[in-house]
């Protein structure tokens, strides 16, 4: 019998481990290798609850413990969540059958190196210098209240330096 190693084992090996050959790039490959699998069970699993649009929103989160163990969760809401870090948000359009990507923010510390160099970073990281700062100037926010069909109130702060 074949007995499946646990993650916090396997978690502590490459800890100790250096690995030279285990790269960024291989590691960003082995988180996604069942992201878009677990997308589309969430979806199934909002279609069946719902008969109207949803949101499928996907947090990123570090083991306490294991700090060199990422995990996907997935879930739908019936709303457009408010962005915060460590997020990607879908919008599934039940009319369509398909599923739209509204924004990814990434965690806080890169969400502030991307802010404070985002003139310098490669042209490839267009897209997400776009939604960080996005992020940053509360336009994912009217984004997400729009899609809510709330009311976009001005903040306080601004309607005071008006005066």
């Amino acid at each position: 019998m074949n007995k499946k190693e646990t993650i916090g084992k396997i978690s502590s090996e490459l800890l100790h481990k250096d690995d030279p050959n285990h790269t960024p790039i291989d590691q960003m490959r082995e988180i996604l290798t069942d992201y878009e699998q677990n997308l589309w069970q969430c979806v199934e699993s909002g279609k069946k609850t719902v008969n109207h649009d949803f949101f499928v929103v996907v947090t990123t989160k570090k083991e306490k413990l294991m700090k060199n163990v990422l995990r996907n969760y997935f879930f739908w809401v019936y709303a457009c969540p408010t962005p915060t870090y460590d997020q990607i948000v879908y919008r599934y359009d039940v009319k369509d059958n398909k599923v739209e990507f509204l924004w990814v923010i990434p965690s806080k510390d890169s969400c502030e190196f991307i802010r404070a160099n985002a003139l310098s970073l490669p042209e490839d990281q267009r897209d997400l210098i776009r939604y960080v700062l996005d992020f940053y100037d509360n336009t994912l926010l009217s984004k997400a209240k729009k899609l809510n069909n709330e009311e976009d109130t001005i903040p306080v702060q601004l309607i005071l330096e008006k005066e």
